[in-house]
């Protein structure tokens, strides 16, 4: 079965993870930007970044028949230096008409504090005046409740934001309804230690069925795995799930949202021809 992981950090994985994916059936993904295990200390070093996200990380997909995309900001972890946060936001704009940039993200909350949520609202200010996507990461752990409230209370604070171009992403059992119930999309994290594992984002879908639900493995520098989708994928058919709703879930879905996106020109994989 063909999936695209709407959520994986490549920049952390080597190129036999492209390899490995591509034959367990991904046909494509998107990466947004991240906190990369240390805080960078110039505009330059975001700037660089940003090159590797929209430049080399397609190319070295490509090699493989993986149809990459992208997003930029500067993540919340990174927030509380407001003077270095703003100037990354003013450099993203060169950016955003790059092939395969799909909008602002993942940007949100990490400690839930007031420098964090001034550099929310101002990606978001951003976002609205460039006509962009949004992806969302919500805290960890016992962080998770009270930061997603308050990311969704800014999103509807903002008139100008549309709730279906949004995508609320590491929701658990006590932050779905929420995030749904107010239009967003969710994005369930299959993570080894945190966040979600596969079984109890079946148990998710069964719940709230698959409206506007992606799932995604993240996969980043830290303990995670980059197949984690296909873990899903059993875990669904083991429960005895139709293909069809399957599919929907890891493959059509993400293709729905992300359409929203003038920079998502995704070539169905029958007939998918990297460039040389």
């Amino acid at each position: 079965m063909y999936y695209f992981d709407p959520h994986i950090h490549m920049v952390s994985r080597v190129t036999d993870d492209y390899e490995t994916l591509a034959k367990m059936g991904c046909v494509g993904m998107s990466e947004p930007a991240f906190w990369a295990g240390f805080d960078r200390g110039s505009v330059d070093g975001f700037r660089d970044y940003f090159r590797q996200l929209t430049e080399f990380e397609a190319k070295r997909a490509s090699w493989y028949r993986v149809q990459h995309y992208t997003w930029l900001c500067i993540n919340a972890k990174e927030a509380e230096n407001v003077s270095l946060s703003r100037e990354v936001i003013a450099m993203i704009p060169e950016f955003l008409d790059r092939p395969g940039v799909l909008g602002i993200g993942e940007i949100g909350l990490n400690k839930n504090t007031k420098n964090e949520s001034i550099i929310f609202c101002e990606h978001l200010d951003l976002a609205m005046k460039t006509d962009e996507q949004i992806l969302i990461h919500t805290p960890h752990l016992e962080d998770k409740y009270q930061g997603t409230r308050m990311i969704l209370d800014m999103l509807c604070d903002d008139s100008r934001i549309d709730h279906s171009r949004v995508l609320v992403d590491h929701v658990e059992e006590h932050t779905i309804r929420a995030v749904l119930d107010e239009g967003f999309w969710a994005g369930m994290t299959l993570y080894p230690v945190s966040k979600c594992t596969p079984e109890r984002a079946v148990d998710m879908i069964e719940m709230y069925g698959p409206e506007r639900l992606l799932v995604n493995s993240a996969g980043d520098w830290g303990p995670s795995k980059p197949t984690a989708v296909p873990d899903f994928i059993l875990a669904m058919r083991l429960r005895g799930h139709p293909e069809s709703l399957i599919r929907r879930v890891v493959y059509e879905n993400p293709l729905k949202f992300f359409s929203q996106s003038r920079n998502f020109h995704f070539t169905p994989p029958e007939v998918y021809q990297p460039a040389v």
